[in-house]
């Protein structure tokens, strides 16, 4: 089945075609929920809802839409609304913007385990993690995670740009 066919049959209530669309993208769903949680059972729970949510809504997607990131969308979305919920997170407004500033010396990380890499970016405050991760992962836009987070473009530049400056430190003295 084409993906145009899967969006219908999953309008229809079709059970199969839903079970299709489950098994391509649940790893996809974790691993987003994941990083931004980076709490197992919590990215278990929201990759089921963002299903049961995303297939309750399915009648909303274009049928040539691409289903694995408008699921991939709802689970974002509702990991960043636990964390809300949870109050984990307090997003520092700021009112200026950063300055753009060129980086003159690049860094080689040949060799680097992708583990380290991951090790590294869990050690980060999570204000800072979600929106790295949201910007160099997930590749959002800083408007895109701004309208996500319901905070200001401007913050989310000084946020990801200290959250990249705290990585590359412990990249370098790990």
């Amino acid at each position: 089945m084409n993906t145009e066919e899967i969006i219908q049959k999953c309008k229809q209530n079709h059970y199969s075609a839903q079970i299709e669309v489950y098994n391509s993208f649940k790893n996809l769903l974790f691993s987003a929920s994941y990083r931004i949680l980076n709490n197992r059972e919590d990215a278990e729970d929201i990759v089921q809802d963002a299903f049961i949510h995303g297939f309750e809504k399915i009648n909303q997607l274009n049928d040539d839409g691409n289903i694995g990131a408008w699921f991939r969308r709802i689970a974002i979305n509702k990991s960043l609304d636990l964390i809300r919920k949870r109050k984990k997170v307090f997003w520092l407004e700021e009112k200026q913007e950063l300055q753009q500033v060129e980086e003159t010396n690049e860094v080689n990380f040949t060799g680097v385990s992708i583990d380290f890499i991951k090790n590294c970016i869990n050690q980060l405050k999570e204000k800072y993690r979600i929106i790295v991760v949201l910007y160099m992962i997930e590749d959002y836009t800083h408007r895109e995670i701004g309208e996500m987070l319901q905070i200001n473009e401007s913050t989310v530049r000084n946020q990801y740009k200290r959250g990249k400056d705290k990585l590359l430190l412990l990249l370098k003295n790990q």
